[in-house]
Protein backbone atom coordinates (compact mmCIF):
# COMPACT_ATOMS: atom_id res chain seq x y z
CA UNK A 1 0.00 0.00 0.00
CA UNK A 2 3.01 2.32 0.79
CA UNK A 3 4.15 1.70 -2.54
CA UNK A 4 0.88 2.68 -4.32
CA UNK A 5 0.74 5.78 -1.97
CA UNK A 6 4.05 6.60 -3.02
CA UNK A 7 4.22 6.03 -6.74
CA UNK A 8 0.90 8.05 -6.45
CA UNK A 9 2.37 11.17 -5.00
CA UNK A 10 5.26 11.12 -7.09
CA UNK A 11 2.85 10.57 -10.71
CA UNK A 12 1.11 13.90 -8.92
CA UNK A 13 4.33 15.95 -8.86
CA UNK A 14 5.64 14.93 -11.96
CA UNK A 15 1.66 15.89 -13.61
CA UNK A 16 2.13 19.25 -11.86
CA UNK A 17 5.73 19.55 -12.66
CA UNK A 18 5.06 19.19 -16.17
CA UNK A 19 1.65 21.59 -16.36
CA UNK A 20 3.90 24.36 -14.77
CA UNK A 21 6.32 23.73 -17.21
CA UNK A 22 3.88 23.82 -19.80
CA UNK A 23 1.91 26.65 -18.85
CA UNK A 24 5.29 28.66 -18.75
CA UNK A 25 5.24 28.61 -22.39
CA UNK A 26 1.70 29.87 -22.25
CA UNK A 27 2.56 33.54 -23.63
CA UNK A 28 1.13 36.13 -26.04
CA UNK A 29 3.77 37.52 -28.28
CA UNK A 30 2.15 39.96 -30.43
CA UNK A 31 5.45 41.55 -31.77
CA UNK A 32 8.34 39.64 -33.30
CA UNK A 33 11.34 40.56 -35.09
CA UNK A 34 12.70 38.66 -38.35
CA UNK A 35 16.24 38.61 -40.32
CA UNK A 36 15.98 37.23 -43.28
CA UNK A 37 18.40 36.91 -46.68
CA UNK A 38 18.61 35.36 -50.31
CA UNK A 39 18.74 36.17 -53.95
CA UNK A 40 17.50 38.53 -56.17
CA UNK A 41 16.73 38.82 -59.55
CA UNK A 42 15.80 41.86 -61.52
CA UNK A 43 13.55 41.77 -64.35
CA UNK A 44 13.50 44.68 -67.32
CA UNK A 45 15.22 45.73 -70.75
CA UNK A 46 18.71 43.61 -69.43
CA UNK A 47 17.01 40.53 -68.33
CA UNK A 48 13.35 38.68 -69.72
CA UNK A 49 12.63 35.51 -67.97
CA UNK A 50 9.37 34.39 -69.21
CA UNK A 51 9.82 35.12 -73.62
CA UNK A 52 14.06 34.05 -73.47
CA UNK A 53 16.01 31.65 -72.30
CA UNK A 54 18.44 33.05 -70.05
CA UNK A 55 18.73 31.12 -67.07
CA UNK A 56 19.20 32.49 -63.75
CA UNK A 57 21.22 35.70 -62.59
CA UNK A 58 20.77 36.37 -59.53
CA UNK A 59 22.66 39.29 -56.97
CA UNK A 60 21.77 39.05 -52.79
CA UNK A 61 19.56 40.84 -50.47
CA UNK A 62 19.42 41.21 -46.80
CA UNK A 63 16.17 42.27 -44.88
CA UNK A 64 15.05 43.16 -41.22
CA UNK A 65 11.62 43.20 -39.89
CA UNK A 66 9.26 43.88 -37.05
CA UNK A 67 5.88 42.17 -37.09
CA UNK A 68 2.63 43.14 -34.56
CA UNK A 69 -0.42 40.57 -34.70
CA UNK A 70 -3.70 42.89 -35.30
CA UNK A 71 -6.14 40.05 -35.88
CA UNK A 72 -7.27 36.45 -35.80
CA UNK A 73 -5.31 36.33 -39.57
CA UNK A 74 -3.72 38.97 -39.93
CA UNK A 75 -0.13 40.52 -38.72
CA UNK A 76 1.36 43.77 -39.71
CA UNK A 77 5.04 44.27 -40.45
CA UNK A 78 7.83 46.89 -41.11
CA UNK A 79 10.73 46.31 -42.75
CA UNK A 80 13.80 47.47 -44.59
CA UNK A 81 15.90 45.70 -47.47
CA UNK A 82 19.36 46.26 -48.55
CA UNK A 83 19.15 44.49 -52.38
CA UNK A 84 21.34 44.62 -55.24
CA UNK A 85 20.26 44.10 -58.84
CA UNK A 86 22.03 44.03 -62.44
CA UNK A 87 21.75 42.87 -65.92
CA UNK A 88 24.18 42.45 -69.14
CA UNK A 89 23.72 41.45 -72.38
CA UNK A 90 26.51 39.65 -72.35
CA UNK A 91 24.33 36.25 -71.48
CA UNK A 92 21.21 37.42 -73.64
CA UNK A 93 19.38 34.73 -75.42
CA UNK A 94 20.41 35.44 -79.10
CA UNK A 95 16.67 35.42 -79.71
CA UNK A 96 16.30 38.99 -78.43
CA UNK A 97 18.97 40.57 -80.24
CA UNK A 98 20.27 42.10 -77.92
CA UNK A 99 24.04 40.63 -77.26
CA UNK A 100 25.13 43.87 -80.02
CA UNK A 101 24.18 46.21 -77.79
CA UNK A 102 26.77 45.46 -75.46
CA UNK A 103 24.55 47.08 -72.01
CA UNK A 104 25.06 46.34 -68.57
CA UNK A 105 24.16 48.35 -65.16
CA UNK A 106 24.48 47.78 -61.52
CA UNK A 107 22.30 48.80 -58.87
CA UNK A 108 22.90 49.35 -55.06
CA UNK A 109 19.41 50.55 -53.26
CA UNK A 110 17.33 50.44 -50.09
CA UNK A 111 14.05 49.84 -49.40
CA UNK A 112 11.28 50.88 -46.81
CA UNK A 113 7.89 49.48 -46.55
CA UNK A 114 5.36 48.51 -44.51
CA UNK A 115 3.08 45.04 -45.19
CA UNK A 116 0.12 43.20 -44.40
CA UNK A 117 0.38 39.53 -43.93
CA UNK A 118 -3.12 37.40 -44.40
CA UNK A 119 -1.97 33.80 -42.76
CA UNK A 120 -3.96 30.42 -43.77
CA UNK A 121 -4.09 29.56 -40.01
CA UNK A 122 -4.63 32.15 -36.83
CA UNK A 123 -1.81 33.57 -35.52
CA UNK A 124 -3.48 35.38 -32.73
CA UNK A 125 -2.60 32.60 -30.63
CA UNK A 126 -0.34 31.51 -27.18
CA UNK A 127 2.62 30.67 -28.43
CA UNK A 128 2.78 27.16 -27.31
CA UNK A 129 -0.04 26.47 -29.37
CA UNK A 130 1.40 27.86 -32.40
CA UNK A 131 0.83 25.93 -35.84
CA UNK A 132 3.71 24.16 -36.97
CA UNK A 133 3.50 25.03 -40.81
CA UNK A 134 1.50 28.26 -41.61
CA UNK A 135 1.70 29.65 -45.26
CA UNK A 136 0.56 33.53 -45.58
CA UNK A 137 0.06 36.17 -48.30
CA UNK A 138 1.33 39.74 -48.13
CA UNK A 139 1.10 42.82 -50.17
CA UNK A 140 1.99 46.27 -49.25
CA UNK A 141 3.67 49.79 -49.61
CA UNK A 142 7.35 50.87 -49.69
CA UNK A 143 9.91 53.42 -51.15
CA UNK A 144 13.15 52.61 -52.34
CA UNK A 145 16.27 53.95 -53.72
CA UNK A 146 17.09 54.28 -57.59
CA UNK A 147 20.78 54.64 -58.52
CA UNK A 148 22.01 52.70 -61.46
CA UNK A 149 25.74 52.57 -62.30
CA UNK A 150 27.75 51.34 -65.13
CA UNK A 151 31.06 50.71 -65.57
CA UNK A 152 33.46 52.68 -67.73
CA UNK A 153 37.33 52.56 -68.21
CA UNK A 154 37.29 50.23 -65.05
CA UNK A 155 35.14 52.73 -62.72
CA UNK A 156 31.08 52.64 -61.71
CA UNK A 157 29.71 55.50 -62.94
CA UNK A 158 26.23 56.81 -61.62
CA UNK A 159 23.62 56.97 -64.49
CA UNK A 160 20.71 58.50 -62.97
CA UNK A 161 22.20 62.38 -63.17
CA UNK A 162 23.68 61.78 -66.57
CA UNK A 163 19.91 61.41 -68.16
CA UNK A 164 21.20 59.59 -70.53
CA UNK A 165 17.82 59.36 -72.54
CA UNK A 166 16.90 62.70 -71.68
CA UNK A 167 14.69 61.76 -69.60
CA UNK A 168 15.08 62.68 -65.94
CA UNK A 169 13.87 60.43 -63.59
CA UNK A 170 13.28 60.35 -59.51
CA UNK A 171 15.98 59.03 -57.03
CA UNK A 172 13.38 57.83 -55.10
CA UNK A 173 10.69 55.58 -56.28
CA UNK A 174 7.38 53.71 -54.91
CA UNK A 175 7.19 49.79 -55.04
CA UNK A 176 4.59 47.26 -54.34
CA UNK A 177 6.03 44.42 -52.47
CA UNK A 178 3.78 41.04 -53.18
CA UNK A 179 4.01 37.73 -52.83
CA UNK A 180 3.52 34.29 -50.76
CA UNK A 181 5.11 32.64 -47.70
CA UNK A 182 5.77 29.67 -44.90
CA UNK A 183 7.03 30.02 -41.92
CA UNK A 184 7.99 26.70 -39.92
CA UNK A 185 8.04 26.37 -36.04
CA UNK A 186 11.29 25.67 -34.54
CA UNK A 187 10.36 26.07 -30.99
CA UNK A 188 8.29 28.56 -28.89
CA UNK A 189 10.25 32.00 -29.67
CA UNK A 190 11.18 31.06 -33.12
CA UNK A 191 10.21 30.56 -36.69
CA UNK A 192 11.82 29.67 -40.06
CA UNK A 193 10.70 31.53 -42.69
CA UNK A 194 10.39 31.38 -46.67
CA UNK A 195 9.25 33.77 -48.38
CA UNK A 196 9.27 35.20 -52.46
CA UNK A 197 8.30 38.71 -52.60
CA UNK A 198 8.01 40.41 -56.13
CA UNK A 199 8.66 44.58 -55.89
CA UNK A 200 6.15 46.03 -58.73
CA UNK A 201 7.49 49.25 -59.49
CA UNK A 202 6.22 53.15 -61.58
CA UNK A 203 9.41 53.18 -63.33
CA UNK A 204 10.77 52.03 -66.43
CA UNK A 205 14.41 53.32 -65.10
CA UNK A 206 15.72 50.72 -62.88
CA UNK A 207 18.17 49.75 -65.37
CA UNK A 208 18.63 53.20 -66.83
CA UNK A 209 17.13 51.91 -69.80
CA UNK A 210 13.90 53.00 -71.44
CA UNK A 211 14.06 54.19 -74.85
CA UNK A 212 13.91 51.68 -77.88
CA UNK A 213 16.81 53.44 -79.63
CA UNK A 214 18.54 57.07 -79.62
CA UNK A 215 17.22 58.62 -82.69
CA UNK A 216 15.38 61.26 -80.87
CA UNK A 217 18.22 62.60 -78.30
CA UNK A 218 21.42 61.60 -80.06
CA UNK A 219 22.42 65.24 -81.13
CA UNK A 220 22.04 66.19 -77.81
CA UNK A 221 24.58 62.60 -77.09
CA UNK A 222 26.90 64.29 -79.93
CA UNK A 223 26.66 67.80 -78.63
CA UNK A 224 27.97 67.11 -75.39
CA UNK A 225 30.52 64.34 -76.51
CA UNK A 226 32.36 67.51 -79.00
CA UNK A 227 34.56 66.31 -81.52
CA UNK A 228 36.95 63.88 -79.87
CA UNK A 229 35.40 63.57 -76.47
CA UNK A 230 36.25 67.34 -75.56
CA UNK A 231 32.63 68.33 -74.99
CA UNK A 232 31.17 69.27 -71.35
CA UNK A 233 30.16 65.83 -70.89
CA UNK A 234 31.50 63.50 -73.72
CA UNK A 235 30.50 60.41 -70.83
CA UNK A 236 26.99 60.51 -71.48
CA UNK A 237 27.69 59.38 -75.29
CA UNK A 238 30.49 56.80 -74.03
CA UNK A 239 27.57 54.65 -71.69
CA UNK A 240 24.73 55.51 -73.95
CA UNK A 241 25.83 53.57 -76.81
CA UNK A 242 28.40 50.65 -76.29
CA UNK A 243 27.96 48.77 -79.34
CA UNK A 244 31.45 47.85 -80.99
CA UNK A 245 29.83 48.79 -84.63
CA UNK A 246 29.95 52.00 -83.29
CA UNK A 247 33.36 52.49 -81.68
CA UNK A 248 36.84 53.21 -83.74
CA UNK A 249 39.76 51.14 -83.04
CA UNK A 250 41.04 53.32 -80.17
CA UNK A 251 38.16 52.62 -77.73
CA UNK A 252 35.82 55.98 -78.26
CA UNK A 253 32.50 56.77 -80.26
CA UNK A 254 32.65 57.09 -84.22
CA UNK A 255 30.61 60.27 -84.41
CA UNK A 256 30.72 60.21 -87.99
CA UNK A 257 29.06 57.00 -88.13
CA UNK A 258 26.35 57.47 -85.41
CA UNK A 259 25.75 60.22 -87.63
CA UNK A 260 24.80 58.68 -90.86
CA UNK A 261 23.00 55.94 -88.91
CA UNK A 262 20.50 58.66 -87.70
CA UNK A 263 20.88 57.41 -83.88
CA UNK A 264 19.10 53.93 -85.19
CA UNK A 265 21.22 52.42 -82.60
CA UNK A 266 18.92 49.79 -80.06
CA UNK A 267 18.63 50.62 -76.37
CA UNK A 268 15.51 49.16 -75.28
CA UNK A 269 13.16 46.43 -75.82
CA UNK A 270 10.28 48.62 -77.22
CA UNK A 271 7.18 47.75 -75.22
CA UNK A 272 5.14 49.74 -74.42
CA UNK A 273 4.01 50.89 -70.74
CA UNK A 274 6.25 48.58 -68.72
CA UNK A 275 7.65 48.78 -65.61
CA UNK A 276 10.78 47.22 -64.14
CA UNK A 277 10.61 45.03 -61.10
CA UNK A 278 12.86 42.27 -59.04
CA UNK A 279 12.11 39.39 -57.08
CA UNK A 280 13.52 37.95 -54.03
CA UNK A 281 13.66 34.68 -51.99
CA UNK A 282 14.55 34.63 -48.98
CA UNK A 283 15.29 32.61 -46.20
CA UNK A 284 15.22 34.14 -42.23
CA UNK A 285 14.24 33.46 -38.93
CA UNK A 286 11.51 35.09 -36.55
CA UNK A 287 11.82 35.63 -32.76
CA UNK A 288 8.44 36.65 -30.95
CA UNK A 289 9.24 39.31 -27.93
CA UNK A 290 7.32 37.49 -24.90
CA UNK A 291 8.20 38.41 -21.63
CA UNK A 292 9.07 34.66 -21.07
CA UNK A 293 12.06 34.64 -23.71
CA UNK A 294 13.91 36.97 -21.06
CA UNK A 295 13.96 34.26 -18.47
CA UNK A 296 15.07 31.65 -21.06
CA UNK A 297 18.98 30.47 -19.97
CA UNK A 298 20.45 32.05 -22.74
CA UNK A 299 19.67 35.82 -21.62
CA UNK A 300 19.94 34.45 -17.60
CA UNK A 301 23.43 33.43 -17.23
CA UNK A 302 24.71 35.98 -14.93
CA UNK A 303 28.31 36.45 -14.45
CA UNK A 304 28.14 35.67 -10.84
CA UNK A 305 25.62 32.14 -10.87
CA UNK A 306 27.91 28.92 -11.55
CA UNK A 307 25.29 27.12 -13.52
CA UNK A 308 22.71 28.56 -16.22
CA UNK A 309 19.25 29.73 -14.51
CA UNK A 310 16.37 28.02 -16.55
CA UNK A 311 13.33 29.47 -15.00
Amino acid sequence: MKKIFFTLFVTLISFAAHSQSFYRYRFDAPWSVAVSAGPTQYFGELYSLWKYSEGIQPDWNANFAVRRTLGTFIRARAEFTYYQISGSDIPADPRSYRNPRNLSFRARNWEASLVGEFHLKPVNVYNITRSFINFYTFAGVGVSSNDPTAELNGTWVDLRPLQLENNPYDKYIFVLPTGIGMKYKLNVWTDLTVEMNYRWTFTDYLDDISAYNIKDFYQDLITDYGVNGDGPRPDRLRLAVRNPDFYKENGEPDVQKIIDNGGRIRRGSGLDERFDGFLTLNVGLEIYLAPDIWDNWIFRNRVNEKSFRFW
